[in-house]
């Protein structure tokens, strides 16, 4: 499993939000956030982003980074 999707589930497990509650609260489809978190490599950045922003992160080539 890759970084990111280590992460998002981690952190989404943490916040206590199931995968349904997480995709309705990010505004992603279920479908979109189960593949994330399985590491799907072929998945959108944009929507990667959005996943990320629930907890203040950001993807950016080459890095993880924090958004401020």
């Amino acid at each position: 499993m890759n970084t990111i999707s280590e992460y998002i589930k981690t952190e989404r497990k943490k916040a206590g939000l199931t995968q349904k509650e997480f995709a309705l609260r990010s505004g992603l489809g279920l479908r979109f956030v189960r593949e994330l978190e399985q590491g799907k490599e072929t998945v959108r950045l944009d929507k990667v982003n959005q996943a990320l922003a629930m907890f203040g992160m950001k993807a950016v080539p080459g890095e993880l980074e924090r958004n401020i």
